[in-house]
């Protein structure tokens, strides 16, 4: 095979033109200005080996080039030629040539390393945007950080994969291609970092919100011998119009100290991380705090803190409180002999189709907003009715609120975490 490569194929001087970011074409010259494509990067417990191919001009060892990206410099000290997994040193690669790096600080998969005098561009390998995300632990507590380390040294590997921290959810979640990729980056984990680890589905992050105006009365009195400690507030709950927190008064005559009503407000936002259906944030809330009392000895900032989180904890079950899903905008790309069951398939997930048109390659694409909670097995089932020929987006679009039965479901399952944890 790679002497038909050698014999059929074009050399790198009469292929296809590059072309940097600005659309300018960069010929194929030895004797053009330095330039150079990083296209791969291979990561071991020794560190980053750079594969790399030679855009523009001549390369030798010592030469110092920039990395057009981070701005930062990278000495090009040892190049060599790969040959397998054999690496040989060699004094000098031109222009069309691949080689391979060490040790370069600052350099990632698709960056563009040139001279200093002319800084130019050009674009990096394309990659999908991941599209199948699991939730990723180590199977013995404690290694969380050893599993943090090794996905980042395989990240520079591997850029079609992402890792999250949702500190929401406090999960780390691992996206990338579909199950397979998953797999792939477990036994990775394994194989050359030593650590274990579980897959396990992504939680939904939901959301909580009222939906009518209720008052209630919050009173913190605490007398333990010296100072005490006492608050007492009345607030107004109301659905508000932005998704933080609108903290408002109303107080009259002083009976609630103007110093007091930060700490009002920092109670109320201390209280909102977590809602009474499911423990969800709760979102879209206007507080008006519009009566009250106090004590000239024994209030506080922290008394009036405490009656804060107390008017919350018994004023928003009386609010009708509701439970705001994620919806996503869908885009399915797949042959028209598809169309049948992938709307089949998106009824099911309660997906309400918005358009379809076709694409320059006959595909056709559909376009259709979903619960993101539905989706999380849904790269996986696509490939199963396309047989392998679909691919799909899939964006996050805004919050909705959920059907009965699934808040229902989703209350049900926020339950048995709590006793869980």
């Amino acid at each position: 095979m790679l002497d038909a490569i050698v014999s059929l194929f074009p050399c790198p001087a009469e292929g296809k033109v590059e072309t940097t970011e600005d659309g300018d074409a960069l010929p194929c010259d030895a004797s053009g200005t330095p330039a150079v494509l990083v296209y791969k990067t291979l990561s071991d417990q020794y560190g980053k080996f750079s594969l790399f191919k030679v855009l523009s001009g001549k390369i030798t060892p010592e030469v110092t080039l920039v990395n057009t990206r981070t701005s930062t410099s990278e000495k090009m000290s040892h190049i060599y030629k790969m040959q397998g997994k054999k690496s040989v040193e060699v004094k000098e690669l031109v222009a069309g040539d691949l080689g391979a790096i060490s040790k370069l600080t600052d350099t990632k998969t698709s960056d563009t390393l040139a001279d200093a005098k002319k800084l130019i561009t050009v674009p990096g390998v394309p990659f999908a945007k991941p599209c199948y995300s699991m939730a990723i632990s180590p199977k013995t507590k404690g290694q969380e950080d050893k599993v943090a380390s090794g996905l980042t040294r395989l990240g520079d590997e591997d850029p079609s994969f992402s890792v999250l921290n949702n500190a929401e959810t406090k999960q780390m979640v691992v996206s990338g291609a579909g199950d397979i990729q998953l797999d792939v980056l477990c036994a990775k984990l394994k194989d050359k970092f030593g650590v274990e680890v579980m897959l396990s589905p992504a939680r939904v992050a939901y959301r909580e919100k009222v939906r009518k105006s209720v008052e209630v009365q919050g009173r913190h009195k605490k007398q333990s011998g010296g100072h005490g400690q006492f608050g007492d507030v009345k607030i107004r709950f109301e659905p508000g119009e932005t998704e933080d927190l609108t903290f408002a008064e109303e107080v009259f005559g002083g009976s609630v100290p103007r110093n007091f009503f930060p700490a009002v407000e920092k109670g109320l936002r201390d209280s909102i991380g977590k809602g009474v259906l499911a423990g969800y944030p709760m979102v879209f809330l206007k507080a008006t705090l519009f009566d009250g009392s106090y004590h000239p000895v024994d209030s506080s900032e922290m008394a009036f803190k405490m009656a804060a989180s107390i008017a919350y904890k018994e004023g928003i079950p009386k609010a009708n409180p509701v439970i705001l899903e994620p919806i996503g905008l869908l885009k399915v790309t797949m042959p028209d002999t598809y169309m049948g069951d992938i709307m089949s398939d998106l009824s099911k997930r309660r997906g309400s189709p918005l358009g379809m048109n076709a694409d320059s390659d006959g595909n056709q694409i559909v376009e259709a907003e979903v619960p993101m909670g539905e989706m999380s097995s849904y790269a996986i089932d696509l490939r199963s009715i396309t047989q392998g020929r679909g691919s799909f987006e899939l964006d996050f679009v805004r919050y909705e609120e959920a059907p009965a039965p699934v808040q229902a479901k989703i209350i049900e399952e926020a339950k048995a975490l709590m006793e869980e944890e």
